[in-house]
């Protein structure tokens, strides 16, 4: 058995200027962290899972924040630096990677050991996949300098409740 590598919601709309959840500057200095740790866990034999934000373009989700990541756009996609790594993506249209989605099913048929978990946002999209991977039962291991958000409070309480509350291990790259 391996593990599993969930990178969450790397993507221009999130990370590149311009777009209107752009995680901000800080966001960006995950992405070497990132890099380092998809290399080594494909080394490891470990498979990557990327998930991929995909709003319809009248998505409820746009009552609470503004448009972002609509399916099919350039902002939806993954950011350059890491579309090369081979890995499967997991379109999704809510904060965990788990809610209607495949992903149990994808992980039956894997069987990893642990997830390891990293991406944006920390205090949302990681936050609630890491929740939904507890209650599977699943060891979730969180790298602290592969996570961001744009809300530096937020990301902070995410860790410690990830830790403290969800039982995830927090580690660094």
């Amino acid at each position: 058995m391996s593990d599993v590598v969930i990178v969450v919601d790397m993507q221009r709309g999130f990370l590149e200027e311009g777009y209107p959840l752009y995680c901000g500057a800080e966001a960006g200095h995950i992405i070497p962290n990132v890099q380092r740790l998809l290399s080594r866990e494909l080394v490891k034999g470990s498979t990557l899972i990327f998930t991929q934000d995909s709003h319809a373009p009248d998505d409820k989700e746009f009552q609470m924040f503004p448009p972002h990541c609509i399916e099919g756009t350039e902002e939806a996609e993954i950011i350059p630096e890491l579309d090369s790594y081979p890995g499967q993506r997991l379109p999704k249209r809510r904060y965990s990677a788990f809610y209607d989605t495949d992903l149990d099913e994808r992980l039956v048929a894997l069987k990893p050991e642990k997830l390891i978990i990293c991406g944006v946002c920390t205090d949302i999209c990681v936050l609630y996949t890491v929740a939904d991977a507890r209650n599977r039962d699943y060891p979730a291991e969180v790298y602290t300098d592969c996570v961001a958000s744009f809300d530096q409070e937020a990301h902070r309480f995410a860790l410690r409740h990830m830790e403290n509350i969800l039982g995830a291990k927090l580690v660094t790259e």
